[in-house]
């Protein structure tokens, strides 16, 4: 029965209901008032069965207008060749039905029919970017809680996919973005004569290349979770799954970003480096070649408030015991009290375990620059797919993202390598 004919149907019952009160008059005999009574109360008992279907039924209408809202939101990216769930569900509705979807084990028959209507809109297919409600199929877009919870834990596993470190863009689509590069540090302005012509021989135009960013994907492989542990109350879902999650994706971009060739994969950030400084040694570099190295990059780049070094954790702990010529150490320790973090050079530093820690010929150990021109890429929200008939009784489940990272200005990060 649809909503229109049960709410007509809600208004006859009022009526009946009326009516057989009505009947009852003051010299109406007992039994004939009881009949009326019975008559009303039973009237009454259908009113209530047919007011829950009602309210059932507004809540669904309700649930697919807002699923629709967010559906509308998202259609402008399946204009360029992708059908994607919306990047920011942000509305609380759909982290709730997401979280319902989670302790039900991912099983789209598990959660009520208001929650289905909302996860429709956060339905992003992995591989043929189809919008379906099968989870063996797709994915689900993660709210924005976890989506922040995996980036954080992201952040922690590794530097490169950190916004405060390099220059962070997010876009809804995964369509190739070109962004023009140059370098125009080293040329200068010419001191203009009064009431001559500008000199325009082209010696001094500057020279602009091109920058395109795609879109990789990359996924964390299955990963086999307890059903119980899902269903278990005391368990927070988007803690658990972020830090799960998070932590595998987190290990795999960082290697990436930090050391792709650019063959299908991002320009990690050692690769596109710039030569800034070649060490004596083959097997070490002293405090000198670290501040040749810093020297060798334009000041306009040393400026920058992202400017560092950036290094394996075994090369900082060589570091440490590096002195300059007055016997102070060249690394200087933070203050605990005010969170002040360590220095080098006195220049900040992260520490980044996919660089190399290889003291041998030809290893680029340590750079430094501006870390703002590098630039990664991200597309839209994390997937979670889940698997569940393969990994019975536990689940299978597995994340994506879609990202590319490349250093738009060779010469603003420059590394030292051992001779």
């Amino acid at each position: 029965m649809s909503l229109t004919e049960l709410q007509e149907k809600r208004g006859r019952l009022v009526t009946q209901a009326r009516e057989a009160l009505d009947e009852i008059k003051t010299n109406t005999d007992e039994s004939r008032a009881a009949e009326l009574e019975a008559r009303h109360d039973a009237i009454m008992d259908d009113f209530d069965k047919v007011e829950a279907n009602i309210v059932r039924e507004e809540r669904v209408a309700a649930a697919e207008a807002r699923a629709e809202e967010i559906r509308a939101k998202s259609r402008p990216n399946m204009g360029e060749g992708e059908a994607r769930g919306s990047d920011e569900p942000v509305k609380p509705e759909y982290r709730d039905a997401f979280i319902e979807l989670a302790r039900a084990g991912f099983d789209p028959q598990g959660v009520s029919p208001e929650a289905r209507a909302v996860l429709r809109a956060g339905i992003a297919s992995v591989e043929a970017r189809a919008q379906t409600l099968t989870a063996a199929a797709g994915g689900y877009t993660v709210p924005t809680d976890l989506a922040t919870q995996i980036d954080k834990t992201m952040k922690a596993w590794g530097p490169m996919y950190d916004e405060a470190i390099t220059t962070v863009i997010t876009t809804s689509s995964g369509n190739p973005l070109d962004f023009p590069t140059t370098d125009d540090t080293g040329v200068a302005v010419a001191q203009h004569t009064e009431a001559t012509a500008m000199t325009d021989d082209g010696s001094a135009d500057a020279t602009f290349g091109k920058m395109t960013l795609n879109a990789y994907a990359y996924d964390t492989k299955w990963v086999k979770v307890s059903m119980e542990l899902l269903q278990d109350s005391a368990v927070n879902i988007e803690a658990f799954l972020g830090e799960l999650l998070g932590e595998r994706l987190a290990r795999r971009v960082n290697v990436e970003l930090t050391t792709g060739d650019g063959t299908g994969d991002p320009t990690g950030i050692v690769v596109a480096s710039s030569a800034g400084k070649t060490a004596a040694s083959t097997t070490a570099f002293t405090s000198d070649e670290i501040v040749d190295l810093v020297h060798s990059i334009d000041p306009a780049y040393r400026g920058s408030p992202k400017a560092r070094f950036m290094f394996h954790d075994t090369v900082l702990a060589a570091i440490r015991k590096l002195k300059d010529g007055q016997g102070n150490y060249l690394w200087q320790m933070g203050d605990v009290r005010t969170g002040a973090p360590g220095t080098l050079l006195g220049q900040n530093y992260s520490v980044n375990q996919a660089m190399s820690s290889a003291f041998t010929t030809g290893q680029k150990l340590i750079l430094f620059g501006d870390f703002s021109k590098y630039y990664v890429r991200k597309v839209g929200a994390p997937v979670i797919g889940a698997r569940r008939e393969y990994y019975w009784p536990d689940i299978g489940l597995a994340g994506v993202v879609r990202l590319d990272g490349k250093l738009i200005q060779s010469t603003a990060v420059k590394h030292l390598k051992l001779a």
